[in-house]
């Protein structure tokens, strides 16, 4: 129970990861405040949160707007008594266009999701985490950001953005008492990857087998892991065992590359 007592907000509640680190948390007696645009999905992560024995939260919100951020977060705080935790895992994954084609107002929605959102959030969230006494925010990232492909320009742009105000976030709000780090995931296996990979395989004539064992060749472990898996990294930076860490980034990819 590492996180008895505490209350965290995760955004971007979907099937993957924000559903993931939700129940993560819930296991460790956090209670949950899940928020994202779509009130159904909300409504059935809650179910499995509170089966866990801890309280959950629903709010509708888009990151996007600074105002519903502030919102959320205030609802959420009064709800659950306060707030100690803020994952920040909303993202738009950018157009997938070469530069040269790129519409740059496309860029701009991609930045103002995966960059002013998660400010937004943790901004509006800066206050609550300061009285907690021992405020985490914990930014999901990504290897796009240290691996460079073409035409994810948009989106390694407004992450790379995210994990510079990282650093600049854990200076400033450190002596509040809050730490400030992030988590970058490799490929994450799931609905997602599998439905790319079996794209892939159908495009190139071979088997969604060999498509996955090609990639996951890349790594040191030869796996790729599931978002249940990467969500223990979260769980970390939330807890007390990591009390002095800060400004920090964690590669969460099987090996599939080293920081630095």
């Amino acid at each position: 129970m590492l996180l008895e007592g505490k209350v965290a907000i995760v955004s971007g509640i979907g099937p993957g990861m924000g559903r993931d680190i939700s129940l993560a948390f819930a296991r460790e007696g956090a209670s949950v405040a899940l928020g994202g645009r779509t009130l159904s999905r909300l409504e059935a992560v809650a179910e499995e949160v509170e089966a866990l024995g801890v309280r959950a939260f629903p709010v509708v919100c888009d990151i996007a707007d600074e105002a519903a951020c502030t919102e959320a977060v205030n609802a959420a705080a009064a709800e659950l008594g306060r707030l100690d935790i803020v994952v920040n895992n909303a993202y738009d994954g950018g157009d997938a266009k070469s530069f040269m084609d790129a519409d740059f107002d496309r860029w701009r929605q991609t930045i103002e999701v995966n960059l002013f959102g998660s400010l937004a959030m943790t901004r509006a969230a800066v206050p609550h985490l300061e009285a907690s006494g021992d405020g985490r925010v914990i930014m999901i990232n990504t290897m796009s950001v240290q691996r460079i492909q073409e035409k994810w320009g948009a989106y390694a742009a407004s992450k790379g953005a995210l994990a510079t105000v990282t650093k600049t976030l854990a200076l400033e709000l450190g002596p509040r008492g809050i730490r400030v780090n992030g988590i970058h995931p490799g490929y994450i296996y799931g609905d997602s990857v599998e439905w790319y990979f079996n794209h892939q395989a159908e495009k190139r004539g071979i088997t969604f087998q060999e498509v996955y064992d090609e990639v996951a060749s890349e790594t040191c472990l030869r796996y790729l892991p599931h978002s249940e898996e990467i969500a223990g990294t979260a769980v970390y930076f939330a807890s007390p065992l990591s009390k002095p860490v800060t400004g920090q980034m964690i590669g969460v990819n099987a090996g599939h590359w080293f920081n630095g």
